[in-house]
């Protein structure tokens, strides 16, 4: 007998509350020393607990300071070498068992600095400092401040001093005399509430003289690559030393305005980007300037998100042998990957041929047995983070029944037919299917269903269906009556009318004289009840003709049925193009193929003559077409092979019919199905690379789009090897992601010249390498400095540098051109212009500009190439000339005569502080958009030609050896006619 099914009252475990993460200060260990995690599930048979520490079962005895409270997990006396860990409740009933997520207890502490008294540091004025904290063991998030001196004088941040929350230590981008003194560092751990100070630094000034200005140093630096989750706050450090201070900027690289969460008013140095989504990812550069120059780093803030389920499997009843296919899908970034448990355990494929496949989200049971019943866990994860979800699977035995599904009573077949007789009743596991006719056995079938083909009347009787399985037996009778076959004499046929034309469509029949004969007719497979449909049918010659009157743009259909006989007319008043395709299914799918079918839409009343097959991925612009196998896929075609495609990519396929009209709307999607993976075969783009700090090779590349990764586990293998050699050094970079491999070693010497070729992997294989490139290692700064320097004023603004080059050469420590440092003393201070000015190549010359008039500057020149700049060379200084005259030219009079216009002004008279007047310079423009002439002139007027169909925009201002000076006001002089012209 069968198995009966389980009482309402009875359910399969289901949590209602699952264990969260714990962080315990070790001062309350030491005090209360227990805590309790919580655990509570729903079920009927009443549900057993159980739980697991870094996956070993931890088992209560007397004595243990492990106790269950219900679900709850009571951990007394803690230890927090012993109890810290991962734990996962268990919860088991008879329909099985299922684990909740993970939960970690983690134990913050924060000991005492070990060290008493701290070296003083000794600096110039006007050079950055940083002073270092150096926390001591700790666990759990640290607070960094700085006291001056003695409590409660805490050091203030400001656009000169900057603490840093990653690090802890104290940053001075100029030290002032007011910042000497001694130095504390404090250290609170936000989980314990706990406080430690460490030893004082002194800071002291060295007497030695005043460092020089400089450009800003960026000591505070963010990562290359940052990982944001998804609705955190993040928070970007940057600082940098410089004399003067220099101040701290913040922008996006593609330029994108930061949105009104971002709050610029705050500290310059950090940015916070609170609630983080996936439109603030992206790469972001903090400048760090001075009068004397700039620097900027970079940083890519990068995306993630942990799991989030969204199909889930469900709860499911199958019979013996029957199959069962759940899957498992889930969003997140970087995409999760996912393993199946069963009752707790993790499942894996036994074998290729297993009765069980677990293949990432999808988890398939071929054959089920009584023994695969249990509680199944689908667990979706990355790097993040994990979710559950639980499924039941019950397997069921039954004795055969027919209860539900008789064989049909009676079956009507005309002579010469075939006939098929189903039988189909519930049994499991599925055992014999007999037949006999009367009590003539007929045969045995695993299918069940009885065909007999070209039927004589000798083939009428009753036929009975026998099913057996090692649970019982059951039988379903059934007849076969044969009858004459229904002949059709005349019938409807299909025909092309005009639209507004009327029809009628003749249906005439032999029949068996036994049948009852019935004529029944369909409009657009629609019973038609005469008298209504707007009067547009009427029966003609009793009920065996339909007449049509002004035929409609649709297609009717007419049925005539008799026992099982029926005739198709179909006048046609409109053809459109196809509709859609239905019920689209991916077959098969391979790394770069699917094989797919589909069942044919509405032709239309137009064969349908081709289709055409479209894709789409996370990757594409829309839909695209796609190339199959066949090439043309014909109308009649109802399969076909997509090739060409990506390995490890999600696809969903859509099909397009066509006919003579045209091409219709398309199918829905299909389901999303990914191709299977393997080993990458592209390599990734513009490997180059080189600069780097001393004794490094830095190489980068661009990375491989992830529809070109072929498969999970995606990285790259760096391969290199000093030129002249044969043996090649390799490096794995694991992260799809990366753009750069640095490899640092004393032994590297500068600028040599390295093979690197960079490679693809993944969890399939490994991929091809690219093409070898030569990258140079870092280079050592130029060793040399410049020699005679010598630099002439050309105006008050302008003064030219010139100097003798430094050897040209390719050696580890080339010149890839000169920087140009000018500057000045004034009363209060020595300043800086506002930047360094640079040369590139052998060029042993430049004209600074924007200088201050009258005032003495002091010249050096220094090479430089990527690794920096060499050590400068001798000062010259140089004196520019005075300021050219401020006064513009006044009382600027003119007139006209003899077709010329006679421009007169009064001199202009230097002041004691500027340079003589040795000229003038008239500008006149024929309108405001052109480009203006220039007449020089040594004396206070000049002759212009009469202007001829336009105006004269006229100016006139001083120049001396400081340059030029102030510009007169505007003149407009009118146009005249142009009678004499052609």
């Amino acid at each position: 007998m069968g198995c009966l099914a389980e009482s309402s009252a009875l359910q399969s475990p289901v949590f209602t509350k699952q264990p969260g993460s714990i962080v315990y200060p070790v001062q309350t260990v030491e005090n209360n020393r227990e805590v309790v995690f919580s655990c509570e599930a729903q079920g009927s048979p009443p549900l057993v607990y159980r739980w697991k520490l870094n996956a070993t079962e931890i088992i209560p005895k007397a004595g243990s300071h492990y106790s269950l409270s219900g679900g709850n997990l009571r951990i007394s006396r803690l230890n927090k070498d012993q109890d810290a860990g991962t734990y996962q409740c268990l919860a088991s009933n008879s329909f099985g068992t299922i684990v909740s997520r993970e939960a970690s207890l983690t134990f913050a502490y924060l000991e005492n600095f070990k060290t008493q008294r701290r070296s003083s540091v000794s600096v110039r004025e006007g050079q950055g400092v940083v002073l270092l904290c150096g926390p001591p063991p700790h666990s759990g998030d640290l607070i960094f401040s700085w006291i001056f001196n003695e409590y409660p004088t805490y050091v203030k941040q400001d656009s000169r001093r900057f603490i840093s929350q990653e690090t802890g230590n104290l940053y001075i981008a100029k030290v002032e005399p007011s910042d000497v003194g001694n130095y504390t560092c404090v250290v609170t751990n936000t989980v314990t509430k706990t406080r430690v100070q460490g030893p004082p630094t002194p800071l002291v000034l060295r007497s030695d003289g005043v460092m020089g200005e400089y450009e800003p140093k960026i000591e505070v630096q963010f990562p290359e690559v940052v990982h944001v989750a998804k609705g955190s706050t993040v928070k970007l450090e940057c600082f940098a030393l410089g004399n003067p201070a220099p101040s701290i900027s913040w922008r996006r690289v593609d330029n994108v305005p930061f949105p009104r969460k971002v709050d610029t008013r705050k500290a310059s140095g950090i940015l916070e980007i609170p609630y983080f989504q996936q439109e603030d990812a992206g790469t972001y550069e903090c400048v760090a300037e001075n009068s004397r120059g700039k620097n900027m780093v970079k940083g890519k803030l990068s995306f993630y998100a942990p799991p989030h389920l969204i199909e889930k499997p469900q709860d499911v009843q199958k019979l013996i042998d029957d199959s069962l296919v759940w899957e498992c899908k889930a969003t997140g970034k970087p995409k999760p990957s996912y393993r199946w448990m069963k009752n707790g355990e993790n499942m894996e494929s036994t074998e290729v041929r297993s009765r069980i496949q677990v293949a990432n989200e999808v988890l398939s049971i071929s054959r089920l047995t009584l023994s695969d019943t249990g509680m199944y866990q689908c667990v979706a994860g990355n790097k993040h983070g994990e979710v559950y979800s639980n499924a039941e699977l019950r397997v069921i035995a039954v004795a055969p029944d027919f209860s539900h599904n008789q064989v049909r009573s009676q079956t009507l077949v005309k002579v010469g037919g075939d006939v098929l007789i189903e039988c189909k009743p519930k049994m499991s596991p599925w055992g014999v299917i007999s037949w006999r006719k009367g009590s003539e056995p007929l045969l045995e079938t695993s299918s069940g269903s009885l065909r007999i083909w070209n039927v004589t009347k000798a083939d009428a009787g009753l036929y009975t269906c026998l099913a057996r399985n090692q649970f019982g037996v059951a039988s379903s009778t059934g007849s076969v009556t044969v009858k004459e076959p229904t002949i059709i004499t005349t019938q409807p046929a299909t025909l092309d009318v005009t639209v507004g034309e009327s029809v009628v469509l003749p249906c005439q029949v032999s029949h068996d004289p036994s049948l009852e004969l019935k004529f029944t007719w369909f409009f657009n497979e629609q019973l038609i009840h005469f008298g209504n449909h707007g009067g547009f049918f009427e029966k003609v010659g009793g009920v065996s003709s339909l007449h049509i009157f002004y035929g409609q743009n649709s297609t009717v259909c007419m049925w005539h049925t008799s026992s099982s006989l029926a005739a198709v007319g179909q006048p046609t008043f409109d053809r459109r193009p196809p509709g859609p395709p239905t019920s689209i299914h991916v077959e098969e799918i391979t790394d770069t193929t699917a094989s797919l079918s589909w069942r044919p839409g509405s032709d239309n009343h137009s064969p349908i003559m081709a289709h055409t097959i479209q894709a789409r991925t996370p990757f594409s612009l829309g839909w695209q077409a796609v190339t199959t196998v066949p090439e043309v896929v014909g109308g009649q075609q109802l399969t076909a092979t997509v090739i060409d495609l990506n390995p490890w990519v999600e696809y969903e396929f859509r099909v397009l019919a066509s006919n003579r009209v045209g091409t219709g709307e398309p199918s829905e999607p299909s389901k999303q199905a990914r191709t299977k993976s393997t080993s990458p075969k592209v390599t990734p783009a513009n490997v180059s690379g080189g600069g780097g700090s001393r004794s490094e090779l830095v190489i980068t590349w661009e990375p491989v789009p992830e529809e070109l990764q072929n498969g999970p586990g995606f990285g790259y293998v760096v391969a290199f090897r000093p030129h002249g050699t044969t043996g090649w050094m390799q490096a794995a970079v694991p992260s799809p992601e990366a753009s750069k491999y640095v490899f640092k070693n004393e032994s590297i010497q500068p600028f040599s010249p390295f093979h690197v070729k960079v490679g693809v992997y993944n969890n399939e294989g490994e991929g091809p390498f690219g093409p070898v490139t030569t990258i140079y290692s870092a280079e050592e700064e130029p060793s040399r400095a410049p020699t005679r320097v010598r630099a002439k004023s050309l105006s008050a603004s302008e003064a030219e540098v010139w100097w003798k080059a430094l050897p040209w050469n390719a050696s580890r420590r080339r010149v890839l051109g000169y920087e140009v440092s000018p500057l000045y003393w004034s009363r209060s201070e020595r300043e800086d212009m506002a930047s360094v000015q640079r040369t590139v190549g052998n060029q042993t010359s430049t004209v600074i500009r924007g200088m201050r008039g009258s005032t003495t500057y002091y010249v050096s020149v220094r090479a430089y190439n990527t690794a920096g700049t060499g050590p400068p060379s001798a000062t010259v200084n140089v004196t520019t000339k005075k300021p050219p005259p401020s006064q513009p030219p006044i009382k600027v009079m003119w007139n006209a005569s003899n077709s010329k216009i006679i421009l007169n002004w009064e001199r202009v008279k230097a002041l004691e502080n500027e340079s003589e007047v040795t000229g003038y310079k008239v500008l006149y423009k024929k309108n405001r958009h052109s480009r203006p002439s220039v007449m020089e002139t040594n004396t206070t007027s000049v002759e212009l030609a009469l202007p001829v169909d336009e105006d004269y925009i006229i100016q006139i201002k001083p120049f001396g050896e400081g340059g030029d000076g102030s510009s007169s006001r505007q003149i407009t002089i009118p146009k005249i006619p142009g009678e004499w012209r052609d």
